[in-house]
């Protein structure tokens, strides 16, 4: 194992987002392709809005996802010693102080600065008077006035910030509780993590984040800020562009491979290759070919990469992930050679999984409907010479294989001196309802010989009952 260390820190306010399933997945394909350690940490300090409900939702989601990690779950309300212990540590170093300034107060300096021209920031009051703690008392980061803190980036370069424009920001709130950066930091350094890869929208609390690095005297992790997703107006992904929770695509049929393959393409690159397995992934992915632009959420290219990804797939592995959508038609299907067989028919013509089902239920029903346009146009007095003679062969018919099949038409057509097309169609309509349909020898031989004359004799009655 090496010592590549990422995390993964949702805050359990909702849902797992697509933009937040795409951090995890650059932090867990870097782990994993470095032979590291992938961290999961709940950042749920924000205990109004944190539930329960959507911690169970992040795990299902990282769970269908295939991302598994090696330390944690780690929850930072169970952690509070811990911060406390280090916010003492930077109080003793003099790092940080006491301030009593009001919330009040604090807004009339911001105010204050932003009428002269200034950054609206903290002024220092308190910086320097050696306060006790109280009930009132906040702890403040005593930054650097002078100087720059640097930000090295793997994605976006350097990025130096000013210290002058920074302000003594608070790590601990009058309730004893940490602040966001103060608790991130702390966490990060205890749990060993030395590659941050995260949603630019952190830049700007890196350098707050360096400088509390420093005043501990830890080595600093690589950082890498990652842009974000994007709809195709080229706003920040939201719900008017769709769906943004990552169960809602496993709920409309997509495959776990084919999200993970679609999201990691959003902002990384290896050369042309557009279809990936995810153990190509763990074998390619770096960090040096993630981009510095936006990547653009296409609907209609996650769509084409399922279809692909479910067409790449041996029908025996769909049969699990396709087992509920069957369910919601009220059919119970079994993993046995019937079913594979079926999936193998329609995994080239499905673009989801959701899709496939809606197209398979004519195999396992056992009364079926004809398509009211299809039966009109197929299933007429023409073409019912053809499909009497059809149904007499079928019946004596020992070899009920693709093959077989296709000599048993053959002979039809030669008697009628119909061509196969106007034979096919109505035995279609009659074997699936529907005007279109896998290959006809195909759905034949999974439906078998006792179904499809079933089926047949059905059609023919219909037909004769005008």
């Amino acid at each position: 194992m090496s010592g590549i260390i990422t995390r993964f820190p949702p805050s359990p306010t909702g849902y797992l987002h697509v933009g937040g399933a795409r951090t995890a997945l650059f932090n867990w394909l870097y782990a994993r392709r470095m032979k590291g350690k992938f961290v999961l940490r709940i950042e749920d300090t924000d205990t109004a809005r944190s539930t329960q409900a959507s911690v169970d939702a992040i795990f299902e989601a990282l769970e269908w996802l295939g991302l598994d990690w090696d330390d944690g779950p780690y929850f930072q309300t169970r952690r509070f010693p811990v911060y406390l212990e280090h916010i003492h540590k930077l109080l003793g170093t003099g790092h940080a102080y006491y301030c009593t300034c009001t919330p009040e107060q604090v807004e009339q300096m911001r105010q204050k600065a932003l009428a002269t021209g200034g950054k609206p920031k903290y002024d220092g009051t308190c910086r320097n008077k050696n306060l006790p703690p109280g009930d009132t008392a906040v702890v403040r980061f005593k930054a650097p006035l002078t100087g720059t803190t640097v930000l090295e980036d793997v994605v976006k370069g350097n990025i130096v910030f000013q210290n002058d424009e920074l302000d003594d920001f608070v790590i601990c709130r009058s309730d004893g509780s940490p602040t966001y950066n103060l608790a991130v930091v702390v966490d990060d350094i205890t749990m060993g993590v030395n590659t941050i890869i995260r949603g630019d929208d952190h830049v700007m609390n890196t350098p707050k984040q360096i400088q509390l690095y420093k005043a501990f005297g830890c080595p600093l992790p690589l950082f890498g800020h990652v842009p974000m997703v994007l709809g195709r107006d080229r706003t920040r992904l939201s719900k008017r562009h769709g769906a943004t929770s990552v169960t809602a695509y496993r709920d409309m049929g997509f495959l776990p491979e084919a999200l993970i393959n679609y999201l990691v393409r959003l902002g990384w690159s290896h050369g042309d290759q557009e279809f990936f397995t995810k153990a190509e992934l763990i074998e390619v992915f770096n960090l040096e070919n993630i981009g510095r632009a936006a990547g653009v959420f296409d609907m209609e290219k996650l769509l084409a990469l399922n279809a692909d990804h479910i067409k790449a797939t041996p029908a025996p592995q769909l049969v699990a992930p396709l087992t509920p959508f069957m369910r919601a038609h009220g059919i119970e299907i079994a993993a046995d050679s019937r079913t594979e067989k079926a999936i193998t028919t329609l995994s080239a013509r499905s673009k989801t999984l959701k899709d496939m089902a809606d197209q398979a239920l004519f195999y396992f029903q056992n009364e079926i409907s004809y398509e009211p346009d299809a039966a009109r146009k197929f299933l007429t007095a023409e073409a019912l010479p053809a499909l009497k003679s059809l149904t007499a062969r079928l019946e004596a018919l020992e070899d009920f294989s693709e093959h077989g099949l296709e000599e048993t038409f053959k002979a039809v057509m030669a008697e009628t001196g119909l061509k196969l097309g106007k034979i096919a169609q109505p035995v279609r309509v009659a074997l699936s309802g529907r005007a279109a349909s896998p290959g006809i020898f195909e759905i034949a031989a999974v439906i078998g010989k006792q179904k499809t004359l079933a089926r047949l004799h059905k059609a023919i009655g219909h037909i004769e009952k005008g």
